[in-house]
């Protein structure tokens, strides 16, 4: 009798271990198939060279085999007795789980390490700064009392103006400006 019952045992967990390496492997294979699908746009853009984002996206497919499958098949012991169809639905639906949870852990890493990369390409791609503006825009004149939509609140302004702070148009260049000085007004005969 005893016998038996430790042969069901090991059958239910047979087929535990048979019904967990069926989904995980599936699992692995479609999230595979879906980034690779998927991600070769991504990678085109982040390379700006097909060659290498089809050859970039190989690799990425073959480390995420490894990695997933590498997780999957250590992952899978599971030493302790199981005693019923119960305990086993609840051992696979752990173990399916964390294959889950690392599938999207790896995913993740990946996008953030490939947009990070795309960052820094765009960064040193862009080598000149962008150009200053020469010269400030005239404030338009309001009648006494009266205020313009969308202008700064009645009050005392600083010369010129404008009100005390950054210029909304963004910082000034240094130096003599366009249309002030010496050189604007010409001395009179």
């Amino acid at each position: 009798m005893n016998t038996f019952k430790k042969g069901v045992h090991m059958d239910i967990k047979v087929w535990m271990y048979l019904i967990y390496l069926a989904v995980s492997v599936g699992l692995t294979i479609w999230v595979a198939r879906a980034l690779s699908r998927n991600g070769q746009v991504f990678l085109e853009e982040v390379f700006a060279e097909e060659r290498l984002a089809r050859a970039v996206n190989s690799l990425l497919v073959v480390g995420f085999y490894l990695l997933n499958l590498g997780y999957v098949t250590v992952a899978m012991k599971h030493s302790d007795p199981v005693e019923s169809t119960s305990q086993a639905m609840e051992e696979l639906s752990l173990k399916i789980g964390l294959v889950l949870l690392v599938l999207g852990a790896l995913h993740f890493f990946n996008v953030f390490a490939l947009g990070r990369y795309r960052r820094n390409r765009l960064r040193q791609l862009a080598t000149h700064p962008p150009i200053p503006p020469i010269g400030r825009l005239p404030m338009p004149s309001a009648p006494p009392g009266s205020q313009l939509v969308g202008a700064y609140p009645a009050g005392p302004q600083p010369t010129g103006g404008y009100p005390a702070g950054p210029h909304p148009a963004g910082p000034q260049p240094a130096g003599p400006q366009p249309g002030t000085g010496p050189a604007s007004n010409p001395p009179t005969r």
